[in-house]
């Protein structure tokens, strides 16, 4: 963010979380191209649609995964100390951890989202169900260094990255965010992270261009936020969803797109946008094994075993931090 975006944000708001929120849009949407980071659009609303999302039948990775971890749970649970705590970074719903804490011994389970309403809500109901796990959500930015709760920073500890999120960071940026986990953790601390696979355009464009439109209201929530949280003057309607698959780069890209030659107002900036100029919200990378190995290495961790779907669409990787 610009220094200028910061400050304006700082004077405006005492919460520090807005502030940064409104310090990264201004610097975003003024920024050539225009862009916007994908993790503000977890807000309650985008998370729910997000889980929406997951359940659509063009959308492969979840269901990909699930079935990956349905089988293999047991297999992977088995390589994780009796007694570690499970930290999952970008929680969303609770599914996919549950497959896990329910085929090993774990000593606790740590939820991390920026998203402390969704986050909360699916915690309350993990304790209902697995009253004797102990849980201690965090709400943060799972991008940075945060804090453990100290009831789990002696035990063993295990990370857990799903849905192929990993897939939204630009390649040099999931290396640092690989090597922020590792610092978390710590040494001999285990990685389970999902990570979607290169294919067929074909079903990557049917994925992220659904034809109930719920990823484009998805993407357009990000627009709605912005409206309540920092006054911002967007018309939902004068934009459209656009997902385009750049096979120089391996990713899916997700834009929204001005449908006209137009102006809004956001903390007191007037941003002007033309007539199909787009705003950049989300890059989704696809991997080979192989080279998501390679990413891992680099950042410090050794890839310990892989697992796919029978068609190779989908991989879950364990690694282990030396």
């Amino acid at each position: 963010m610009s220094a200028q975006a910061h400050a304006l944000a700082k004077s405006r708001y005492d919460d520090a979380t807005t502030a940064t929120f409104a310090a990264d849009v201004l610097s975003g949407l003024t920024a050539q191209p225009k862009r916007l980071p994908p993790k503000y659009f977890y807000d309650a609303t985008g998370s729910a649609l997000f889980e929406e999302i997951t359940r659509l039948p063009e959308y492969y990775p979840t269901r990909t995964e699930l079935g990956i971890l349905g089988e293999r749970s047991a297999e992977i649970a088995a390589l994780i100390p009796n007694g570690a705590a499970l930290i999952e970074f970008g929680a969303g719903a609770t599914t996919k951890a549950r497959l896990l804490l329910a085929s090993g011994a774990f000593g606790a389970y740590v939820p991390v989202d920026i998203s402390g309403e969704f986050l909360n809500a699916q915690a309350s109901q993990l304790r209902a169900d697995l009253p004797e796990l102990p849980v201690y959500p965090v709400t943060a930015d799972f991008t940075a260094s945060f804090v453990l709760p100290k009831p789990v920073q002696a035990m063993p500890k295990a990370g857990f990255f799903p849905g192929s999120t990993i897939g939204n960071f630009e390649p040099h940026e999931a290396a640092l965010f690989l090597r922020s986990i590792r610092a978390i953790l710590g040494r001999d601390a285990w990685l389970i992270v999902g990570v979607d696979l290169e294919k067929d355009e074909r079903i990557l464009a049917a994925a992220y261009n659904d034809a109930a439109g719920v990823t484009a209201r998805f993407d357009l929530n990000l627009l709605a936020r912005i409206n309540h949280e920092l006054g911002g003057t967007f018309d939902l309607d004068a934009f459209r969803h656009r997902a385009i698959y750049n096979r120089e780069r391996h990713r899916i890209e997700m834009h929204l797109i001005s449908r006209k030659a137009q102006e809004v107002r956001v903390e007191g900036r007037r941003i002007a946008f033309h007539d199909g100029e787009t705003i950049h919200t989300e890059n989704s990378y696809k991997y080979s094994l192989e080279r998501f190995a390679t990413l891992a290495r680099g950042a410090g961790w050794t890839p310990h075993a892989s697992w796919t779907d029978r068609d190779v669409t989908f991989s879950v990787h364990a690694l282990r931090a030396g």
